[in-house]
């Protein structure tokens, strides 16, 4: 695969017109808003918020997300100061839309997260709302959530703040775009992101730099590409994990909310990783911390991209918690190494929602709305219900989309790379397509080998591969 600035990319392949309708069907992912609730969310866009809140129009704040995004969440502007940093962070007030107790309210329970497919979205909330008047799209005063976190030098958080303000982003950018030049007010993202990376290592936080496996649209057709995020990317996603890990002591401090967790590795993840890195030749101080190990990877070759899908064993059983009083690592996320907490995405996620509102009553002495109180407890399961659904219309889109591409090509030999390994079946990555499927034969971990094309089924989104000899 070529390398350009550190970055993964391969050949796109371009994939006939497919059909996701199928898809959205087997998944039971609803097609439309109940009237009640379009009719509660055209009402809300036209309600106007400027009562009660600091009006911050005066913070020149932009935007960063994927290209031709309009569900904006989250709008940033970071300050140098003396001593240090101040990072403002602006999140959607979807509180300020949506009813408590009413039908808008009750399908978003339903719904849980907004599910991406590769020919549109099924969103969380109706478009007048996550595309409109609670999106925080350039040049429009919105309601916000407005986080101001100030760091010293060394990117460690001094004070912090949360509050409902009026803001207006002055413009909408795409990563690639800041690749070619930052805006003054994020010119800092490379300084206070470095700091807060380098933070993040001291904890003993872990992120796997494995690319991704990407669907995009290609005229009347689709490709599947293979990306690894850019730099700017990295250092964006830390404000957010910045404010999620602010969040949570805001709420364990107060003794209620809902935190984002994940327990510790088992030993036995550890163990099985280390065999790895010796198979694969991986130089693996006995004193250095994996994440350290894996934030210096750049896997574009063979072994380092096995040893980086082995240490993916470490990082499971991600859930949703109301703290319980109980000691801070019960309530810990094991790959942010800190107590964490989903609060940037609620256009998007219905948890960041109820965080949200914890954080602003605890944070102001107050107490915890009732209706915010008596969601908690349900909203665990609400969201690990509806993660299985995304994950699972992730993973199959691709799925569909590897068959397309590779149905008219059974019996081809392809190089690839050898993933993992489990007895005489293993995971392989083509070099191209990008594509990740099954092999069987005899596999050699973090290897390369031919293997050939015995199954490409469309209708069961089903590839397989043999070992070619």
């Amino acid at each position: 695969m070529p390398v350009v600035d550190g970055r993964v990319s391969a050949p796109r392949i371009r994939a006939s017109r497919i059909d996701f309708a199928p898809l959205r069907r087997e998944l039971e992912l609803p097609t439309e808003f109940p009237l009640a609730a379009l009719r509660e969310a055209e009402e809300a866009s036209r309600t106007e918020h400027g009562d009660g809140r600091v009006d911050r129009t005066d913070l020149a704040f932009v935007t960063v997300d994927p290209p031709g995004a309009r569900d904006l969440d989250q709008a940033v502007r970071l300050e140098q100061r003396a001593g240090g940093y101040r990072v403002y962070y602006a999140i959607a007030d979807v509180f300020a839309f949506v009813v408590p107790g009413g039908a808008l309210d009750a399908e978003t329970h339903r719904r849980g997260q907004t599910v991406y497919l590769p020919d549109g979205k099924v969103p969380l909330h109706p478009p007048v709302l996550s595309e409109g008047a609670a999106s925080l799209l350039p040049d429009r005063v919105r309601p916000a959530v407005l986080w101001t976190v100030d760091l010293d030098a060394g990117g460690v958080p001094t004070s912090h703040s949360v509050e409902r303000a009026l803001v207006r982003s002055r413009a909408q950018y795409a990563y690639p775009d800041l690749e070619r030049e930052l805006p003054e007010p994020v010119a800092l993202l490379p300084t206070v992101g470095k700091l807060l990376i380098a933070r993040g290592l001291e904890r003993g936080a872990v992120d796997l730099p494995l690319p991704d496996q990407e669907i995009e649209p290609d005229g009347d057709g689709w490709r599947l590409e293979l990306r690894s995020p850019l730099p700017v990317e990295e250092w964006n996603a830390q404000i957010s994990l910045l404010t999620g890990m602010v969040a949570a002591k805001i709420m364990l401090t107060g003794g209620t909310g809902l935190l984002r967790t994940m327990p510790p590795p088992p030993e036995k993840a550890i163990t099985r990783l280390r065999a790895a890195a010796a198979a694969l030749d991986i130089d693996w101080p006995a004193e250095q911390p994996v994440g350290e190990l894996l934030a210096a990877m750049r896997p574009v070759h063979a072994r380092e991209l096995a040893f980086v899908e082995q240490a993916g064993d470490l990082l499971s059983g991600a859930t949703y918690e109301v703290p319980d009083g109980s000691s801070t690592g019960k309530n810990e996320h094991s790959a942010v190494a800190a107590p964490y907490a989903h609060v940037t995405a609620p256009l998007r996620r219905l948890a960041d929602r109820y965080a949200t509102e914890a954080c602003l009553a605890l944070h102001d002495g107050r107490e915890v709305p009732a209706h915010v109180r008596s969601a908690l407890p349900e909203l665990p399961a609400t969201m690990q219900r509806t993660a299985r659904v995304t994950n699972a219309a992730d993973r199959a889109a691709v799925d569909l989309v590897e068959a397309v591409l590779l149905a008219g090509r059974v019996g081809e030999v392809f190089e690839a790379a050898v993933l993992d390994v489990e007895g005489r079946r293993g995971t392989i990555a083509l070099d191209e397509p990008a594509v990740r499927a099954r092999c069987d034969g005899d596999l050699a971990l973090g290897t390369r080998t031919r293997v050939r094309l015995v199954e490409a089924d469309p209708a069961t989104r089903k590839v397989r591969f043999e070992t070619a000899g």
